[in-house]
């Protein structure tokens, strides 16, 4: 993931959810980043291990590390679902089309694996 695109869902995240901002504990220590919630729950959604694997690296807990990928999912469902996590259009369709064959120059090819109909110049 490219970092602009992280850093989006970060601040989103923040803004909206008191969870992803840094808090003191009892003892005034501040407790975890917002980046080091985010790339918890990244990397277990990434790498499928378990939650404890990140203790050495984050420096967070199996617990926290659940938290984490059960609240940045479910952020991340609510705040960008009406734009990325919806059913395409005809018109996404469309513009998927399009860009396909305008880079690829295979036009018509959406979720196609079959190109034996394809005229091939070698």
């Amino acid at each position: 993931m490219q970092r602009p695109l992280f850093m989006h869902i970060v601040g989103a995240l923040e803004s909206r959810y008191g969870y992803f901002r840094v808090r003191e504990d009892a003892a005034g220590k501040l407790g975890h980043t917002p980046i080091q919630k985010c790339t918890a729950a990244l990397r277990q959604l990434a790498y499928g291990g378990v939650a404890d694997m990140f203790d050495e690296y984050l420096h967070i807990g199996e617990s926290i590390a659940c938290d984490c990928l059960k609240y940045f999912c479910q952020g991340v469902r609510e705040i960008f679902e009406d734009k990325y996590l919806r059913k395409p259009t005809p018109e996404d369709f469309q513009a998927l089309l399009d860009m396909h064959g305008a880079q690829h120059g295979f036009s018509g090819m959406l979720g196609s694996i079959d190109c034996m109909h394809w005229e091939w110049k070698n």
